[in-house]
């Protein structure tokens, strides 16, 4: 066993992480013991192939097909240095002024979220992309949108030198994407903070403080860690969670804090995810070009869902075809001429739905697909397949209808074939991104886990920085929010760093 001992422990190095690191590390550079512990690998320039399932099997956890404890929808998270920031597409929202009230935690303000939210536009050079850079994909879905008489808005997107390999989701091959891997943790190395990849964190110990942590050994790609391969204890006298909505409530559990956090685990919302899909007559540009430039919110209320355009590749878009055969293969043997949205529901934060661990320690999430989501991707299909066919589509495959294909010439009966009926979980493939919550921020210990500056309830030394204290759904992509939240932590963690060095252990 080795030892280690550090001020400051970051578990994380995502877009909380990330944050985490880099506002911290001016104490680093003034001689304060910094470290981020991060589970994956730092990935070497050449080791970003953009070849679709060895990237998938490199980034995610389970390949991004990690199921859920009913095994109806799977979930996409990456680990990595730099986290779940490598493989996002970049895109950065600040969060609604009514979504940060419909969370309603006394003491968050939007006015602060935003200002926040504003550095980390600045930092990541958010912007919106230039015209002649939206291929068709993007474009069609705009044209769709405004003869329909949607709202459609243009995404923000943090890229530097981007070359339109649409590879966002499997890391940027060309560095364009500026996630903490390209920005805050390079920042935070230079000024002192120590990051060691390949480190897995299983518990922390609430008396004295230490970390129990395992580093894995170098596989045959990424820059091998700083610390040999072993089992590690690492002790720490102010700890930070940035793992994830998965994997910070899980190694809280891990560590014993259930019994005294009921709330640890609960409340876990994901967005769950449609890929829906259209062709054209033509060739359309689709897989060249970023894949995500307009989304539409026209639906929020009541429907609750969010419309974005995507393109994904040949194996998740098989995967996402409700059906087999030749009309399966008819489609797939025309990427050339698909035109692709993505549905996002914005479902609700229930207490049942939640992180849980097994005999082993590792997480489990316990989430059903409700009526109330189903409803809007029911909904959510009809939408998208009017928005395909005002923007030109020849068919719709949209994985609830009646029939594999609906033709142009049906388009006037898109309500009586995509019925609720037809809808099947476990027929329908659903997938989720955006995981939050689990680690919720709130006033007390009864129905959260942290206070509002993602500090544990009853543990001054232990923070939460991720998007696992989101109280409900973000209702947009929620990266840029992740930022601001941990910004907060960063924050409270610097301006009680000396009361909180000089505690004793075991409170």
């Amino acid at each position: 066993m080795h030892t280690k001992e550090f001020d400051i422990v970051v578990v994380g190095s995502g877009a909380g992480g990330g944050a985490v690191a880099k506002e911290l590390a001016p104490l680093a550079a003034h001689g304060m013991k910094i470290a981020v512990l991060e589970w994956g690998p730092k990935f070497r320039e050449a080791d970003y192939t953009g070849r679709e399932v060895e990237m998938a099997n490199r980034l995610y956890f389970d390949g991004g097909g990690f199921l859920t404890k009913d095994r109806n929808m799977t979930l996409a998270f990456a680990r990595a240095y730099g986290g779940s920031t490598v493989v996002y597409t970049g895109t950065s929202l600040v969060i609604p002024k009514e979504t940060l009230g419909r969370w309603g935690v006394p003491g968050l303000s939007w006015d602060d979220l935003s200002r926040r939210s504003q550095k980390y536009k600045e930092e990541n050079n958010v912007h919106l992309l230039e015209p002649d850079l939206i291929n068709d994909n993007n474009r069609l879905f705009y044209e769709g949108c405004r003869q329909l008489g949607y709202q459609v808005e243009q995404f923000p997107l943090n890229l530097k030198g981007c070359q339109g390999s649409g590879m966002c989701n499997m890391g940027c091959p060309n560095a364009a994407k500026q996630g903490t891997h390209r920005v805050q943790l390079p920042a935070a190395e230079k000024q002192g903070v120590q990051v060691i990849t390949r480190c897995e964190v299983k518990r922390i110990d609430m008396e004295t403080r230490a970390l129990e942590a395992v580093v894995h050994p170098q596989e045959s790609v990424g820059e091998p860690s700083k610390w040999a391969p072993g089992r590690y204890q690492i002790k720490a006298k102010i700890v930070v969670v940035a793992a994830g909505a998965v994997n910070s409530p899980a190694l809280l559990l891990r560590s014993g804090l259930g019994g005294r956090l009921p709330a640890l685990g609960r409340y876990w919302t994901c967005h769950p995810a449609l890929i829906l899909v259209a062709q054209h007559d033509r060739s359309i540009t689709n897989y060249y070009g970023h894949p995500k430039s307009y989304y539409c919110d026209e639906f929020v209320d009541p429907d609750k869902f969010l419309l974005e355009t995507c393109m994904y590749f040949p194996f998740v878009t098989a995967k996402n075809l409700a059906g087999f055969g030749p009309e399966h293969a008819s489609m797939m043997k025309r990427m050339d001429r698909l035109q692709m949205i993505l549905v996002l529901a914005l479902d609700e934060a229930l207490a049942q739905n939640r992180v849980t661990i097994d005999h082993e320690g590792n997480p489990v999430v316990d989430y059903r697909i409700g009526d109330q989501t189903i409803d809007s991707f029911v909904a959510s299909m009809r939408a998208s397949a009017k928005i395909f066919f005002a923007a030109g589509a020849r068919r719709v495959h949209a994985p609830a209808a009646k029939k594999f294909f609906i033709e142009a010439e049906e388009k006037n009966q898109i309500d009586a074939l995509i019925t609720r009926d037809d809808f099947k979980l476990g027929k329908v493939s659903i997938s989720a991104a955006h995981l939050m919550g689990g680690c919720r921020m709130g006033t007390n210990a009864q129905d959260s886990v942290t206070d509002v500056w993602g500090q544990v309830h009853g543990l001054p030394w232990l923070f939460a920085a991720d998007a696992s204290l989101f109280p409900k759904c973000a209702q947009i992509n929620p990266y840029l929010t992740i930022m601001a939240l941990a910004d907060r932590a960063a924050e409270a963690v610097r301006s009680r760093v000396g009361e909180l060095k000089t505690q004793p252990v075991g409170v």
